[in-house]
């Protein structure tokens, strides 16, 4: 690999972190915007320009806003075969279970929403679609990660670590991998309050049928829910059969 193609292009990555500016404070000023990422105001405003020709950011008045274009990409990244089964079983695995379900991929090292449905009982925890979660805090992460080559989960660990979020999230890696081992024998695996305390989940890795880790679906909610033989027995029943028929739709369903 030639040298500078590791190197960053710097004017792409300054658009994308002005872009952040502005969705973190939920639309922004240019003076607060050059002035958060302490640039030239001339600068800031070059790149925003380009940004609101291309439709990716929205002027209003003096105020600059994330624009739809994004939407129309996000639908798109959504459209591939097996993320739109996962759709459905989503939500129907929401309404047997009454809790919060969630179908997650993951890309450069996290974990990413990419379907969530709530059942009747459900606690609003976790983020939005399109959100990070960690894939050593999570039952589905833990499950995508027991399904990666050892070398692959190495690598995610090196560069995105083991942060601790609550008092029972595992930052040993030896502890980790030891888990991912069980996990993989049992075909799920669970979060006992690593990510959020008080809340437990069980998490199902879905494979393509060459075996390679489409994603994860999981279910989650609070301790005193998931504790009992319902958590232990019906929980990893009702999720193994869901990820099992998208596998199977997904290797022999034609596509729409």
């Amino acid at each position: 690999m030639h040298p500078e193609a590791k190197r960053p292009v710097k004017t792409v990555e300054t658009a994308f972190e002005l872009l952040e500016i502005i969705k973190r404070n939920n639309g922004a000023t240019l003076a607060e915007i050059a002035d958060e990422h302490d640039i030239a105001k001339s600068t800031a405003h070059r790149h925003l320009q380009t940004l609101v020709r291309s439709g990716f950011v929205v002027k209003k008045d003096r105020t600059y806003g994330i624009g739809l274009k994004f939407l129309e990409y996000g639908i798109h990244a959504r459209r591939i075969k097996s993320y739109r089964l996962a759709k459905a079983k989503t939500k129907e695995l929401a309404q047997k279970t009454a809790e919060r379900v969630q179908f997650i991929v993951e890309e450069n090292g996290r974990g990413i929403y990419v379907y969530r449905k709530t059942g009747e009982n459900a606690v609003h925890t976790d983020p939005g679609i399109g959100k990070p979660c960690p894939l050593h805090a999570t039952a589905a992460g833990k499950a995508i990660l027991s399904q990666l080559p050892e070398e692959r989960v190495g690598r995610i660990i090196e560069n995105r670590g083991l942060p601790r979020f609550t008092d029972s999230t595992i930052t040993d890696e030896a502890t980790l991998y030891r888990e991912l081992e069980e996990g993989r024998e049992r075909n799920y695996c669970i979060n006992n309050q690593e990510n959020i305390d008080g809340i437990r989940g069980l998490g199902a890795p879905i494979l393509s049928k060459d075996g390679d880790v489409i994603g994860a679906l999981s279910v989650s909610g609070p301790v005193h829910r998931f504790s009992d033989e319902w958590f232990e027995k019906e929980v990893p029943k009702l999720v193994l059969g869901a990820t099992n028929e998208i596998e199977l739709n997904a290797a022999y369903a034609r596509e729409v």
